[in-house]
């Protein structure tokens, strides 16, 4: 190729209708080869009009530099690099969605307290770690696959993607996790802590949860607390956790306390969050409640 078929930039510029400054900053970046006159001037080959073309267009959909100087190089497929920016962008706009799903929740209520409320899952991954780390400590005996299928059986996933309504929900379980008194009435709950003497919590959780699966067909049909096998077998895992045995007294003094309201409204969100008709908690209150009424029952 001789010098006379090469084209000066201002040539290149007016042919591809790119100003003249932003080709030598491609050059700069090395997205464009050009050669020195004599004078010093650069100077193009043909090729370069077709080059200068892909990459306008590149740059138009908003690919980087770097991705556009590795399919000039021929190191990444065209595709490959338009999917990923296709990817990146789907991931921009759910971040938008998201902001405009948060926002628009602040504003559902007294913007204060919404604000405060609504910061708690603005992050989603670190609101699902708070209600994980809530779980992780109430049922810490429990052994790990058993600790992870109950959090995948009963916590809401991240609230990604999420509409107003799920957000305040969701922020709403976040800051019952976060508050002492729910823990402690959780625990309470669980272990029937009036009742001391456990000697094998871990034996009492497992057998506790064993029981919260056989009443969960009753719950899902909507049938009203009651006595029978499902309560006698809740009764026995407690019995058996402080070597006694189950007997009206026993059962009296299991069914003292009633179940915290904290509890009840944790559970109340946790169904409307994850569309299951029975959590664990659901079964677990519907066989605390059963022993009321097996206790009212027999004149306790």
């Amino acid at each position: 190729m001789t010098h006379n078929t090469r084209l000066t930039i201002g040539e290149l510029a007016a042919r591809t209708g790119v100003a003249v400054r932003t080709i030598r900053y491609y050059c700069d970046e090395g997205l464009l080869a050009a050669e020195r006159t004599s004078t010093g001037h650069r100077t193009f080959g043909p090729d370069a009009i077709d080059r200068l073309s892909l990459l306008r267009r590149l740059r138009a959909l908003g690919i980087g530099l770097t991705a556009i100087a590795d399919v000039l190089a021929g190191t990444r497929a065209l595709a490959e690099v338009i999917a990923a920016e296709r990817e990146a962008v789907a991931g921009e706009l759910a971040a938008l969605r998201r902001r405009e799903a948060l926002l628009t929740a602040v504003t559902a209520g007294e913007v204060g307290d919404g604000v405060n409320l609504v910061a708690a899952v603005a992050d989603p991954a670190a609101a699902h770690d708070v209600l994980v780390g809530f779980w992780r400590h109430q049922l810490a005996p429990l052994p790990a696959p058993v600790l992870h299928d109950f959090i995948d059986m009963n916590l809401p996933g991240p609230p990604v993607d999420a509409d107003p309504e799920f957000l305040l929900t969701y922020a709403e379980l976040v800051a019952a996790v976060r508050d002492p008194r729910l823990d402690a009435a959780m625990f309470d709950i669980v272990r029937h802590s009036a009742v001391p003497g456990v000697h094998d919590e871990k034996g009492l959780l497992l057998s506790v949860a064993q029981a919260c699966l056989s009443a969960a067909p009753l719950v899902a049909i909507g049938e009203q607390p009651r006595p029978g096998a499902e309560l006698d077998h809740y009764v026995h895992a407690h019995a058996t956790a402080r070597a006694e045995r189950d007997t009206p007294e026993f059962r009296k003094r299991l069914a003292l306390g009633a179940a915290d309201q904290r509890v009840r409204r944790y559970w109340h969100l946790t169904t409307a969050l994850t569309g299951e008709p029975v959590t664990s908690g659901a079964a677990h209150l519907w066989l605390f409640d059963a022993l009321t009424v097996s206790v009212t029952q027999s004149g306790g």
